[in-house]
C-alpha cells in the first residue's frame, strides 16, 4: 500500500469514532442506571449526531411550508431519525393527551380510542383510573410505532371559556398535578415517553403565539407552577412541552426561569421541548435550558436546532457541555421508560379493542356528573315506555373537541359539514349513539327522536312521551376561546320550550366548558357529560338508567354568569382562525392584546377566587350528586412533623347513608393561620355499600397551605392555627373538621 493510501486510510479512520469494548458495554448494560448509559452514549455520539438528536421534522406531508414526509416516518407529529451504529431508535412522536391521533389520515384507516375530556378523567378524583388511563393510550402508542406521546395536559383552568380546557385538568394544581402525574406513569409503563404541557401559563388560546402572561413568582409557583411539580416529581415524565406564549416578557421556549425551574429545583432530568412553532431562536432558547426544537422544519421560521446551533457552538455561543446536556437529556428519557431497549414497532397483533374500549367507558362513568335531580327523576327505570329523544345528534354519537387532541374512532368520526372544515375543525363526533344505547337499557320502550332544529315537531314528540331526554352541545377547540357561556344556536330556546310540555324532562350537556343555562328552575335534571370519549353513548345510558351510580365531581367551577369571573372580557374571544393557515383574510386584529396580567386571581384559581370574593357561583369545584347520600362522620391527623420531611395524613371516615351502593370523592381542605381561601390539600376515591362505613387515610400536600417565599426560594408554612376539613365540595359548609397547631415549617422544595 503506497504511503498516500495509508494517509487517507488513516484519515477516514480518524473520523470515524471509535470505543473500547468495555465503553460500548456500558450503554447496553442494563444493570446500569440511566444516567450513566446516556453519559456513555453521549461520549460515543458524533456532533452531527447531536444535533440530530435535538430537532425533530414533522410528520406529515404537505404541512405549513409543503415538504414531504421525512424518510422513515410513519406519520404522526413529528420524527428524530434512528442513530443505528449506536442503538438509538427513532422517536416517533404523536397527539396527544386524549388517545393516538391520526391527523388528516395520514395513516389510512388507523383509528384508536379516544379517553373522556380531561374534565372527566380528573372528575373521577381517582389516580387509580388516570394511570389505566395512560396506560391503555401508551398501549396503543406503542402497539402503532410510537415512543413519544405528547400528553399530560396540566395547565389550569383559570376561565370557563378557553378552548382547551378541554384537554386539562381542572382549575386545582393539587387535583392535576397528582392526577396527570398517574396517567404519566401510565404511558411510561408501555416504554413510550409521556410529556407534561404546556409549561407555562398557557391559560389563554386567543393570541397565543404573542401573548405575554404576566405573574409574580410566589403567585406563579402558588398555582400552575405547583401543579407543574407535583406532576413532574411524582409522575417522572420523560419530557416537558413549553408553550407558546411569553411569560413575563420572554417566549417559554426560551424563558430561563421557566426551563432552569425543573431541571435545579425540581431534580428533573428529561428534557424539554418546544411546541409545534414554538421555537424562536438558537442561543437564547439554548442557554436558557430548551432541549429539543420541535417540527422545526415545518413550524418555525428556521431550524434553530440544526445548522445555527452546530455553528453557535463551534463560536463559543453556546457551550459544548450544554450541547452534551442537550443529547444526554433525550436519552436519558428513551432509556429510563424503555423505549431504548424495547423499541417501537408497528404491530401486526390484534389489539384488544374491547378492553381499551372498556377503559374509556369505565372513566367517562366515572367522572360524568350529574348536576340536577329534582323529585329523584333519576335514575330512569327501565319499564317506561315512551322517551323522547331530542338534539344533540345524539341518534349518531357523542361530541368530541377539536385540534390536535382529536382521535380518529373506530368507525370513522362523524364531521359536520357546516361551520369551521379546516383544522381545528370540522366539528367531530364518535359513533357512539347515546339513543342506540339507551333502546338496548330500555328494550320495551318506544325511542323517537328529533334533531332539534325544528321546535314545534321537538315540542309535539315531547308531549307524546313519558320522559324527555335533550342533549345540547357547545364545541370546544385549540386556538381559539368561547366567546361567552351560551349555547350555540337556538338550544336555550329549544329546552325551554321543550319544558313547557309538562313532562319530565333531562337535560345532557356535552360541552368543553360550563355554560350558562337561564332553562335551570323549569327542568328536572341535568347530566353534564362533557366530551365523553369513544364509548361515550354507552356510559351516559348507564348514568341515565342507574346502572353505574353517578360519582363524577366537578374540577371546575361553573359560575352563574360572566360577571362572577376574574377576566370577564377576552378581546377576540370566540372568533376562530387557523394560526397556520398561509390565507390571513377574515383573521382577527390581535395587536392590541399582546399583555394578560394575571394580576386579579394571582394563586387564586378558581374556587379560591370565589371564596376570596365572597361570590356564590352556580356549583362550586368539587360539587356532583348521587343517586346515594354520603356522610362524614370523624377525622383526625396523623402528623409526623419530622424537620426534614414533615408529613401529615388524615384519616377520614365517610359513611353511606343511602339506599344504594355508590363511590364518594372524598375531598379534603386545608385553611392557613392567615384565612386566606381554603386549599384542596387532598382528595380519594371510595366505594361503600349501602350503609356502610369506612375510614379513608389521605396523604395531605402541605405545599398547598404553605406559602412560597422568593427571596428565600422555599415553602414556608407559617406558625399558627390550621383548619382541615373533609366535605364534599370546595364551597361546602358542612363536613367534619379538625384543628392542628404548627409551629413555622420549612419545606423541602
Amino acid at each position: 500500500m503506497k504511503l498516500s493510501q495509508l494517509f487517507l486510510l488513516s484519515s477516514i479512520l480518524v473520523s470515524i469514532p471509535s470505543f473500547a469494548h468495555a465503553e460500548e458495554a456500558t450503554w447496553k448494560d442494563t444493570s446500569l442506571s440511566p444516567e450513566a448509559r446516556a453519559k456513555a452514549l453521549v461520549k460515543a455520539m458524533t456532533q452531527d449526531e447531536k444535533i440530530q438528536l435535538v430537532h425533530s421534522l414533522y410528520a406529515i406531508p404537505n404541512g405549513p411550508k409543503n415538504l414531504p414526509m421525512p424518510k422513515g416516518a410513519l406519520g404522526s407529529a413529528a420524527y428524530v431519525p434512528s442513530i443505528e451504529r449506536l442503538g438509538i431508535p427513532a422517536q416517533q412522536i404523536t397527539d396527544a393527551g386524549l388517545g393516538v391521533a391520526n391527523p388528516g389520515n395520514v395513516r389510512p384507516g388507523d383509528a384508536a380510542t379516544s379517553l373522556p375530556s380531561g374534565q372527566i378523567l380528573s372528575g373521577t378524583f381517582d389516580p387509580k383510573l388516570a394511570y389505566e388511563a395512560g396506560k391503555m393510550t401508551g398501549a396503543e402508542a406503542f402497539h402503532r410505532g410510537f415512543n413519544v406521546l405528547l400528553g399530560g395536559g396540566v395547565v389550569l383552568a383559570r376561565d370557563p371559556r378557553i378552548g382547551r380546557n378541554f384537554e386539562y385538568l381542572g382549575e386545582d394544581p393539587v387535583l392535576a398535578g397528582n392526577i396527570v402525574a398517574e396517567q404519566v406513569k401510565g404511558v411510561q409503563s408501555e416504554h413510550v415517553v409521556s410529556t407534561v404541557k404546556h409549561l407555562a401559563f398557557n391559560n389563554i388560546e386567543t393570541n397565543r403565539k404573542k401573548i405575554d402572561m404576566k405573574i409574580g413568582e410566589k403567585e406563579g409557583r402558588e398555582s400552575d407552577l405547583l401543579a407543574f411539580e407535583i406532576a413532574i416529581k411524582k409522575g417522572n415524565p420523560g419530557s416537558i412541552m413549553c408553550a407558546y406564549n411569553k411569560v413575563n416578557g420572554d417566549y417559554s421556549c426560551e424563558n430561563s426561569y421557566l426551563l432552569q425551574l425543573p431541571k435545579k429545583d425540581w431534580g428533573y432530568q428529561g428534557y424539554v421541548m418546544t411546541d409545534w412553532g414554538g421555537g424562536h431562536s438558537t442561543v437564547k432558547a439554548a442557554n436558557a435550558g430548551l432541549d429539543q426544537e420541535s417540527a422545526a422544519d415545518q413550524f418555525d421560521n428556521k431550524i434553530y436546532f440544526g445548522k445555527d446551533l452546530q455553528e453557535a457552538v463551534a463560536k463559543g455561543e453556546v457551550q459544548q457541555s450544554r450541547l452534551d446536556d442537550m443529547a444526554y437529556r433525550v436519552l436519558y428519557a428513551l432509556i429510563q421508560v424503555g423505549a431504548y431497549d424495547h423499541p417501537a414497532t408497528k404491530s401486526d397483533q390484534p389489539e384488544d379493542v374491547a378492553a381499551h374500549e372498556a377503559i374509556s367507558q369505565k372513566i367517562a362513568e366515572n367522572g360524568i356528573v350529574l348536576l340536577q335531580n329534582k323529585q329523584n327523576i333519576l335514575p330512569l327505570s327501565t319499564t317506561v315506555k315512551n322517551i323522547a329523544i331530542i338534539g344533540g345528534h345524539a341518534n349518531e354519537g357523542v361530541l368530541s373537541g377539536g385540534g390536535s387532541s382529536q382521535v380518529t374512532a373506530r368507525g370513522g368520526n362523524i364531521k359536520l359539514k357546516t361551520g369551521m372544515q379546516t383544522w381545528p375543525g370540522p366539528v367531530s363526533y364518535f359513533p357512539s349513539s347515546p339513543m342506540k344505547a339507551i333502546e338496548a337499557l330500555a328494550p320495551e320502550a318506544k325511542v323517537k327522536f328529533a334533531a332539534g332544529d325544528n321546535i314545534h315537531e321537538a315540542v309535539k314528540l315531547a308531549s307524546q312521551s313519558d320522559v324527555v331526554i335533550v342533549f345540547a352541545t357547545k364545541w370546544s377547540a385549540e386556538s381559539f376561546d368561547n366567546a361567552n357561556l351560551s349555547l350555540p344556536g337556538n338550544q336555550d330556546h329549544l329546552i325551554e320550550s321543550v319544558a313547557k310540555a309538562g313532562k319530565p324532562v333531562i337535560v345532557v350537556l356535552e360541552t368543553g366548558n360550563p355554560v350558562e343555562m337561564p332553562w335551570l328552575n323549569n327542568v328536572d335534571a341535568v347530566v353534564e357529560a362533557w366530551f365523553p370519549g369513544t364509548s361515550g353513548g354507552p356510559a351516559i345510558a348507564n348514568i341515565l338508567f342507574g346502572k353505574v351510580n353517578p360519582s363524577g365531581r366537578l374540577s371546575i367551577t361553573w359560575p352563574k354568569s360572566l360577571a362572577q369571573v376574574p377576566y370577564p372580557k377576552i378581546t377576540n374571544a370566540g372568533q376562530r382562525w387557523n394560526e397556520d393557515d398561509p390565507v390571513k383574510e377574515d383573521k382577527p386584529d390581535l395587536s392590541g392584546i399582546a399583555t394578560f396580567n394575571l394580576d386579579v386571581d394571582k394563586a387564586n384559581v378558581g374556587y379560591r377566587w370565589y371564596e376570596a370574593k365572597k361570590i356564590t357561583p352556580l356549583y362550586p369545584f368539587g360539587y356532583g350528586l348521587s343517586y346515594t347520600t354520603f356522610k362524614y362522620t370523624k377525622i383526625t391527623l396523623n402528623n409526623n412533623l419530622s424537620e426534614k420531611n414533615p408529613t401529615i395524613t388524615a384519616e377520614v371516615t365517610v359513611e353511606n347513608t343511602g339506599k344504594r351502593d355508590g363511590e364518594d370523592a372524598v375531598q379534603v381542605y386545608g385553611t392557613m393561620p392567615d384565612g386566606s381561601p381554603s386549599r384542596l390539600v387532598g382528595f380519594n376515591k371510595v366505594a361503600l355499600k349501602a350503609g356502610e362505613s369506612k375510614t379513608v387515610s389521605i396523604p395531605l400536600a402541605l405545599q398547598a397551605i404553605a406559602n412560597y417565599e422568593s427571596k428565600a426560594h422555599r415553602w414556608e408554612m407559617p406558625a399558627g392555627e390550621y383548619t382541615i376539613t373533609a366535605k364534599s365540595n370546595a364551597l361546602s359548609t358542612e363536613g367534619v373538621k379538625t384543628t392542628v397547631h404548627l409551629n413555622q415549617l420549612n419545606l423541602a422544595d
